[in-house]
Order: structure tokens, then sequence, then C-alpha cells
């Protein structure tokens, strides 16, 4: 079979056979995503394939034979300016035409991708773009002054000194491309993580471990031919990648995208109505807004929810039920690798848990100390099976890889625990996860109780030191709108939290805060737990103590 057929059959499988699915073989076959797939699916194809959408409500569409000839003549254009196969090239744009033919462009070429976020400045620049050896930069005009003199940089709408100008690649021809000859293990994608707890590692993909491991996350999310799919994520993250990119076109659907500079939950809600979207994904954070905004005119066309980034509390799922009769299932996946389990859709839910193993990743739990498989433990994915979705590794960092694939495991640095059916329930990182007299604390498990209350937006748990237990759980809670920084409502949320948790969960102190967050919105549990060893005195501190309303 060719490429195309064996890539074809995979997807198909599964489609519609998931239990007996198994990753595609391309033997010594080249293979190109762009090449052997999109164009394949997209020649004289007249569907959308690329729905955009802006705050103003101007809108554009393309189908995907415009998204296949547009690419095409980015590519020859890139080509006629020095980028070749195997060549880094840094993609820094928004949700814009440019940044999906640009990155179906450089994939055309044989290139390395290195999508980046807009929210970067010029010092995080200089380290990417030397530790991803960038020799072309394709990024927006307006993030121009971000960049020194070195790579080739491409300019996307305007001009700036020193820059070439994007759109004189509309000249160029879009007629088929030659196969740049990639094999599966030839590199595709350079990516850099968010940087909860540390320096942003650089994770390295192959032509298959992306473009082909994602047929997991399109399982996940349920899509089918013909769907309309829209993800909230921001480019330059994986997330972005995972749902805005292969996913959908994995799946021959339609991505819509829908553009705003601040989050407005009635307007994403109508958006979401008024064009027909079937399945949505959005992080925990995102659902959290949308339940606390007026949900009551129902989901539209939606037929399948879904949520990932970070873990996904137990009272969302049951809003969103409530009021739209849809169950929203997780996920668990991360940079270096696909959606690796997940809630399924059809499959039974269970209320906390991130579902069961997707098919062909082979997730085991290991116990941290002991190193062998455990009924609680590190998730891990086996070593011995390993699966096409997993990264190379990270690139140029040979003792994180060493650190990262001990013991004949790939260690993803989360806890969970396993029922006697199989479902996964998450607990913490490895780095979260703490002891308060003795007994061990998974913050996620008090995070969940906290937001339950209509005073918590957001909330984050971290150990803080105390003469007596060691550390005593301490929240950092960002307050819902039209609720007050005051010894009230410090006593409301310690009072709703002493109901809905067991003695030895009690949060003991709580501080109104604004949670500190990487640039991709995940919360950095690293400063404030390096806050609170900084000194255990706080004039903005709440402490159960402090109120005898709270004692016997």
């Amino acid at each position: 079979m060719s490429s195309h057929d064996t890539y074809r059959a995979a997807r198909d499988l599964m489609l519609a056979d998931p239990e007996n699915f198994s990753w595609p073989n391309f033997g010594g076959d080249g293979f190109n995503w762009a090449h052997d797939w999109f164009d394949v699916i997209a020649g004289g194809n007249e569907t959308t394939a690329l729905h955009l959408v802006e705050e103003d409500g101007s809108e554009r569409a393309y189908t995907f034979d415009e998204m296949r000839r547009r690419s095409n003549r980015v590519a020859y254009w890139l080509a006629a300016h020095g980028v070749g196969k195997g060549d880094s090239v840094m993609i820094m744009l928004g949700n814009q035409v440019e940044l999906w033919e640009s990155m179906l462009a450089v994939m055309k070429l044989g290139a390395v991708i290195m999508p980046t976020t807009t929210a970067l400045g010029p010092n995080d620049l200089v380290d990417r773009l030397e530790r991803g050896a960038v020799g072309h930069v394709i990024a927006g005009v307006r993030e121009a002054g971000k960049f020194a003199e070195g790579p080739v940089r491409i300019a996307v709408g305007g001009t700036a000194q020193g820059w070439l100008d994007y759109t004189d690649s509309e000249q160029a021809p879009d007629d088929p491309l030659p196969h740049p000859e990639t094999k599966a293990d030839d590199r595709l994608l350079l990516y850099f993580t968010s940087g909860t707890t540390s320096r942003p590692k650089l994770v390295e993909h192959t032509q298959v471990s992306y473009p082909a491991g994602h047929l997991t996350t399109m399982r996940w999310i349920g899509l089918r031919p013909g769907d309309v799919h829209l993800n909230i994520s921001s480019p330059g993250w994986a997330k972005h990648a995972w749902s805005c990119f292969f996913a959908p076109w994995i799946a021959e659907a339609t991505i819509f995208v829908h553009n705003y500079t601040r989050f407005d939950a009635a307007a994403l809600l109508r958006q979401l109505r008024d064009k027909g979207v079937t399945t949505f994904c959005a992080p925990p954070t995102v659902w959290r807004m949308l339940i606390k905004a007026d949900l009551s005119g129902g989901p539209g066309s939606l037929r399948e929810v879904v949520a990932a980034g970070e873990p996904l509390n137990p009272e969302v799922v049951e809003q969103v039920r409530q009021q739209w009769g849809l169950t929203l299932r997780d996920g668990f996946g991360q940079t270096e690798t696909t959606l690796s389990v997940g809630n399924v859709p059809g499959a039974q839910v269970k209320l906390g848990s991130m579902g069961t193993p997707l098919p062909g990743v082979p997730v085991v739990l290991v116990d941290p100390v002991t190193g062998e498989p455990a009924e609680e433990g590190e998730i891990c994915v086996d070593l011995a099976r390993r699966p096409m979705s997993l990264m190379v590794g990270y690139f140029g960092d040979e003792e994180r890889n060493a650190e990262a694939m001990a013991g004949g495991y790939y260690h993803t640095g989360d806890i969970a625990s396993r029922d006697e059916d199989g479902y996964l329930f998450y607990i913490g990182r490895t780095d979260d996860v703490f002891k308060a007299s003795d007994y061990k604390i998974s913050p996620f498990e008090l995070e969940s109780v906290l937001i339950e209350h209509p005073a918590v937006t957001e909330a984050a748990v971290v150990p803080s030191p105390d003469p007596l237990r060691l550390a005593v759980p301490k929240a950092y809670v960002a307050l819902s709108a039209g609720w007050e920084p005051d010894r009230d409502t410090a006593l409301a949320i310690l009072r709703h939290a002493r109901e809905n948790l067991a003695p030895f969960q009690r949060i003991r102190r709580l501080e109104f805060y604004e949670l500190p967050k990487t640039v991709s919105g995940k919360i950095r549990r690293v400063d404030l737990r390096a806050r609170e060893q900084e000194t255990a005195e706080r004039a903005l501190e709440w402490r159960d103590d402090q109120f005898p309303e709270l004692r016997g």
C-alpha cells in the first residue's frame, strides 16, 4: 500500500473499530503528512477546511483545495529564500490563515516547524532561536522589534526594515511540490513546553509522532468527517497543533476559530451556536468561566465536549451536564505525547476520572520509590511497547532524556490512582503532592472543592510551613466578580471547605492573590511554594484559627 493508504487504513480503523487499532506501519517508505495525507484529501475538495471569525464579526472561510494551493505557493517561495529539508523555521503568528498555510508549506519542504507564541519577549526568543538552531523566522510585523539580526526574517501583515514581505509569496506557483522523501523518524516539530516548574524543555517530534499520534486525539474528541471543531488554544503551544491542526484535518473536519482580544463567554457561546460547531474543546479554566455565564441558550449543534490542558474538576462536569445535557469528558496528554488517557465517546464517565488509556498507548502507573508497576503512582509509558505518539526526546538535552526515560519508562511527572475498572484518577504533579501531619495531600482534590464555591474562580493549594504539622494546606484564591477579599468572604470559603473535605484535608490558611501563570496560562505552583518558604507571616493571610465560627 502507499503511505496514504496505510495512513487512511489506520485512521478509518480508529474511527470504526478503535479496540482493534494498531499504529500504521510505513515500513521503509517515506512519509510526509502534508504530501501523503493533506494534499490527497484536499485536491479538488471544496468543503471548508478553515473558518476564521474575527472579533468585529468579519469572517473568511477557506476550502481544503484553497489551503492546498496556498501552502504550495508559500512552500515554493520559502524554498527560493533558502528553506530546505531539515532546516528549522520559527513560526510566530496568531490565528490567521498564514499560520496554517505556512505550517503546511514548511512541512512540504521537509523542513522543521518550531511554533512559538506571540507572548514571548526578546530575551526568551534569543534562547529559543539558539536552542532550536533556527534559520528562518515567520512572524507578524508587530513582533518584528523583538528580533535581532541573525535568521532570515519574514514579516506577515506589513513590511519591516530588513524583513522579507510574506505577501510576495502570492506570486509563486501553486503547482504540486516534489516529495521531500522524509522518513517516518525524520524531525518535523520542535515544541517548547510551558515551563511550569523550570526552564522550558525543547521537545522533538517526528514526521509520524504527531501526524499519526494524533489519531488518539481524534478518537478522544470524537471527531468525524464533516464536523465543525472549535478548540480554545493559543498558537505556539502544542495543544493548538493537537486540536487546531492535526486532529480535525485527520478526521476531514472543519477547523473553526473565533478570535478575540479579551475572553467574552457570551460572544463565544453565540459563535458556537451560530456557526454550527459540533465538537468543542477548551481548558478547564475556560469551562469554569463558561459555567458562571448564562448557558441557558443551550449547546446548539454540539455533540461532543472535552477539556484538556489541566485536570478537570468534577463540579464543572456536573454543571455542563445539568445545563446542556452533554457529558464533558476529560483527557490527559502532554507536549511530549498526544492524547494518552481519556474518556472516549460512548464510554461510561466516572466523575473525577481522566478516563482510561487510549488505543495503542501502553500507560502504566509506576511506584516512584520502587520503580515497579502499582495501583497508585506516576503515569508512565512503557518503552518496551513504545507508541508512535511519543516524542523522540528533549532536543539537545541528554541529561533530561536519561531522567525522563529511566527504568524503561517515559515518566510524565504526574501522579494518578487506578480503580478496579482501569479508570485513572489524577492526584497531582510529583512536585505538587505534599504531606501534612503525615497525610498525603493532593492539591487537585482540594482545589476541586474550593471552586465549587461561587466566590472562587481559580484556586491553587500549596504546603505552608507549620511548626506542629510540618506543613498545612494553604489556598491561594482568585475571586469571582462581585466578591470582596475580606473576612466574610474568607469565612465563607473556609466554611465551605471544612464542610466538604475530610479533617486532614482542611484548608488551614487562605490568601486572595493573583495566581502566577506561565505564558500558556498554567498556574505556576512552584512560585507559590517558594513564596511560602520565604516567610510564614502574611498580613493578608486568613487562618482558620482566626474564626471562632469554625471551632467545634
